[in-house]
């Protein structure tokens, strides 16, 4: 692919066998920052679609993937085989462990943890700011935490601060408002526990 067809800003090391498609751009710099002061690190045979977009400061591991016009801020940890999908969002100082699987159009904000091999469904939204535009909001932001093993279904949507825990299963369309213990399925506005991962079966 030709040079111009993307955008590198800065410091940024791509990996072995990266592939970077067209009007990406890589290394945007966040505000009070200098090019020289933030490195950019995409590891090897990763995949970068069309259209996104991956400011400065992230470390993000091997066989990395993004779909068209995935949008990831600045600071990020992002572990290896983590798969972000089309039109999602990742706000920054996110950590996201190995072998995640984020599905399209998703918003996942700043301070929030996803654990390994997390499953995030299509247009699944956390949450961060428990009070929207209240004096002080920035200093109270509390990411949510989702542990290893943990399936948010499609469409469904988390409070601020809430952990989801261990093998845990949200339902589609689920609001998550309270913590979710290991293994629990809950569903339903507010969730609650329906049954447990291990009675689950088609």
């Amino acid at each position: 692919m030709a040079a111009n067809k993307y955008e590198i800003i800065g410091s940024v090391k791509l990996g072995k066998n990266v592939k970077v498609g067209e009007y990406v751009i890589i290394g945007i710099l966040p505000r009070g920052f200098k090019e020289e002061d933030v490195e950019t690190i995409i590891g090897d045979d990763s995949v970068i679609r069309s259209h996104t977009t991956i400011y400065a400061g992230n470390k993000i591991g091997k066989n990395f993937q993004t779909g068209h016009g995935t949008r990831i801020r600045e600071f990020n940890e992002i572990g290896n085989n983590v798969s972000i999908g089309t039109n999602t969002v990742i706000e920054f100082k996110v950590k996201i462990e190995d072998d995640v699987r984020i599905h399209s159009q998703a918003f996942i904000p700043e301070f929030c943890v996803l654990k390994k091999n997390a499953w995030i469904g299509p247009r699944v939204v956390l949450t961060n700011a428990r009070y929207p535009r209240y004096p002080g909001v920035k200093e109270h932001l509390e990411g949510v935490i989702v542990g290893e093993n943990a399936k948010i279904g499609a469409n469904a949507t988390i409070l601020p601060g809430v952990r989801i825990g261990k093998n845990a299963v949200i339902g589609a369309g689920a609001v998550v408002t309270k913590d979710v213990p290991d293994n629990a399925v809950v569903a339903g506005n507010p969730a609650k526990i329906i049954k447990w991962a291990d009675e689950l079966s088609y």
